[in-house]
């Protein structure tokens, strides 16, 4: 009861940001060229780090080491720029150096295309603590859905680091200043980024912007194979790069472990949806849809009830609308049979009711621009309470790659503006 009470309190004192008037559109001459536009080509949600994991030091920090993080584009862009990121840092972050390139095999890069990155145009910058900087812009050549090196040199001790764990792609710690390296000394491989949060491109024409992915583990990939790309934004952005015409980028914006109303404990769980929403949503570079795949961790590990979800949802909405991003909400997929591996109410009838309350709501209420049913996507029509077998990863919570896939597929892509 004390977790309901909280939830309560938490959303009687989120206050909905009022709406803003749009700006006056002046057209543009008939035969005037498409300007460069910016676009997140990825994203990667930061949390606090509280401990060390045993493939990521992040609690730790790094002392005159060198972070290569991989990442993939969602698509291409003729110009790249990167976001440094010190926003759980509690000291300035002094960055030596930072480079990108196309990224070969391993800790190697495409040999030609290894880019020095300015701020300002110095090569080195310090980042205050609770702050994020962007780059300059440097001129590469990234073709859509390939992978980018992003490395960064931390020559003083940073103390704790801002990171996104459990990333599912090995990126690699080095000695020393080794932005300007291929593999050589790249000798220990991490599965987190570190002071990393976004790449952005110039993109073409018809990539008219991003959307954004918002959500916890499912959203994350958690128990898709490491190193292959196969979370259900992948899926998406997989699919957004083969289609004719018109389309959009893909940033996700998961968290293992997020929930919509609380900030949870441990803090690698990152801060709430709701609290969130601003630094990993609105401020993503060409920002045009978000979609929400969040609550059952609520359910699971609070108890939340549909009815406190629903308001938090509306909050969520009402603070899209306020900044002219359409919002579209996914049913939570099933959870039954997760509850010997999770505890609370994952899986219970208590938990099970409150997901059903939701899902009716989320597919028939209006309140979002757009509904994906993940539920009947990802469901056991023998047993709808829980995953198809062969989608299910073994832990009756998260998909597999199979299930990541099919939930990729059941996005009407005709939903994205």
């Amino acid at each position: 009861m004390l977790r309901r009470t909280a939830i309560r309190t938490l959303l009687g004192t989120l206050a909905v940001v009022p709406a803003v008037l749009a700006p006056i559109a002046v057209a543009a001459p008939a035969n005037a060229a498409p300007r460069p536009h910016w676009v997140a080509a990825w994203e990667a949600s930061s949390t606090q780090a509280s401990t060390d994991a045993a493939d990521c030091p992040a609690y730790t920090g790094l002392t005159d080491q060198t972070v290569r993080n991989v990442l993939t584009a969602a698509t291409g862009g003729d110009r790249v720029r990167i976001r440094l990121t010190n926003v759980f840092g509690t000291t300035p972050l002094h960055v030596g150096r930072a480079s990108v390139a196309l990224r070969g095999t391993g800790a190697d890069t495409v040999p030609g295309t290894l880019r020095g990155v300015t701020f300002h145009g110095r090569r080195s910058v310090t980042v205050p603590a609770g702050a994020r900087m962007l780059s300059d812009p440097v001129r590469l050549s990234v073709p859509a859905l390939h992978q980018l090196a992003v490395s960064v040199y931390l020559p003083d001790a940073t103390g704790p680091a801002t990171q996104h764990p459990r990333g599912l792609q090995d990126s690699y710690l080095a000695a020393g200043d080794r932005t300007s390296a291929g593999a050589t000394g790249y000798d220990t491989s991490i599965d987190c980024s570190l002071f990393l949060d976004a790449v952005d491109v110039t993109a073409a024409h018809q990539v008219a912007g991003t959307v954004v992915t918002l959500g916890d583990s499912i959203t994350d990939g958690t128990a898709s194979t490491r190193n292959t790309d196969s979370r259900w934004p992948n899926g998406l952005a997989r699919r957004l790069d083969a289609r004719h015409g018109r389309t959009l980028s893909v940033a996700n914006a998961g968290i293992s472990g997020n929930e919509i109303l609380e900030d949870r404990i441990p803090v690698r769980y990152g801060p709430s949806a709701l609290h969130r929403l601003d630094r990993d949503v609105f401020e993503v570079a060409g920002v045009r849809d978000v979609i929400v795949l969040e609550g059952i961790n609520d359910i699971g590990a609070a108890s939340a009830t549909a009815e406190q979800l629903i308001a938090g949802d509306e909050q969520l909405i009402a603070r899209a609308h306020a900044h002219g991003v359409r919002i579209i909400g996914a049913t939570l997929t099933p959870f039954g049979g997760s509850n010997g591996r999770y505890g609370g109410d994952y899986g219970t009838a208590f938990g099970e009711r409150q997901r059903q309350v939701l899902n009716d709501w989320i597919r028939t209420s209006g309140a979002f621009d757009a509904v994906i049913d993940f539920d009947r996507a990802t469901a056991d029509p023998s047993d709808p309470s829980r995953l198809l077998p062969a989608y299910d990863s073994g832990d009756h919570l998260h998909p597999g790659d199979a299930g990541y896939q099919a939930m990729a597929n059941a996005i009407d892509l005709s939903l994205l503006r």
